[in-house]
């Protein structure tokens, strides 16, 4: 969880991929319309799996207590 951070001055305090101004829902989103780890990667270089894994790892414990998880 260590790749997510919440900051109000990145993105209105979205939830990022730590280093850049991707949201982790831009992550989600790209992943429920088709795009493969490979094709996020390559169309966002910063970017690497391990982000995309967090991602999902993120987005799967707002759900399970079903709020935002501070980082």
């Amino acid at each position: 969880m260590d790749r997510i951070i919440i900051d109000p001055e990145i993105m209105v305090g979205k939830p990022v991929i730590k280093g850049t101004r991707i949201t982790v829902n831009l992550i989600i989103q790209l992943l429920a319309n088709g795009a493969t780890e490979t094709e996020i990667v390559e169309d966002y270089p910063d970017l690497k799996k391990e982000d995309i894994k967090a991602a999902l790892l993120y987005a799967s414990k707002c759900l399970d207590r079903e709020e935002i998880i501070p980082v």
